[in-house]
């Protein structure tokens, strides 16, 4: 399954700002995951069958590329779906400056109910932690998290903290640092901010 989305996915090696505000040596397109919509509905039908003994009332999916997702898996449930938008904390620095909530339409509408989180690719968990600490304070009832490829740890011990199943079709290795301890910065390697790549392409 790995290897199924990454071949619908650009991949880069070098040094790169994650949206987390970690570094890392791997980042995914993820905009051309929808390019191929019957592969892509595939694969979510087979995240669909995997949760379903969750038993939810409702996916929720962080946009953007999640979101397609986390809709065709609710498609294939036949549950309710909603989606979290991203938004930057300014008064929030270090790791994680990004937040991710719940329309204000939609937060009522999941309060009480019970709510796994779909994504496409997960690795410092950006997304879905801010998904996850919003539906929470919406009164829902997080069951579980899911993806299509969980790359690396990070979010293997998020949910293990947060006492909720973690699903994925495939997992795959992943490195991530601190600013302060990356060691391509100490050897000196340009970094890359991966929001100005992904900009750059639209420029």
């Amino acid at each position: 399954m790995a290897e199924k989305v990454l071949e619908l996915l650009s991949a880069k090696r070098g040094h790169f700002l994650l949206e987390s505000g970690h570094h890392g040596d791997f980042w995914l397109d993820l905009e051309g995951l929808c390019h191929q919509p019957h592969r892509l509905r595939a694969m979510a039908a087979e995240l669909a069958k995997a949760i379903s003994e969750w038993q939810v009332d409702a996916v929720c999916a962080p946009l953007v590329e999640g979101a397609f997702v986390g809709l065709f898996v609710a498609l294939d449930l036949n549950v309710d779906f909603t989606y979290s938008e991203r938004f930057r904390r300014p008064w929030h620095e270090g790791l994680f400056p990004a937040g991710y909530r719940i329309p204000a339409a939609l937060r009522e509408r999941v309060r009480g109910r019970r709510v796994a989180i779909v994504n496409d690719v997960i690795s410092a968990g950006s997304a879905v932690c801010g998904t996850f600490e919003d539906l929470e304070s919406c009164g829902a009832n997080v069951v579980g998290i899911s993806a299509l490829l969980v790359l690396g740890t990070a979010i293997k011990e998020y949910s293990s903290a947060k006492a909720v199943p973690l699903i994925s079709m495939a997992e795959a290795p992943n490195h991530l640092w601190a600013p302060t301890e990356c060691p391509l910065c100490a050897k000196g390697v340009a970094l890359v901010d991966v929001e100005d790549f992904r900009n750059s392409f639209s420029a």
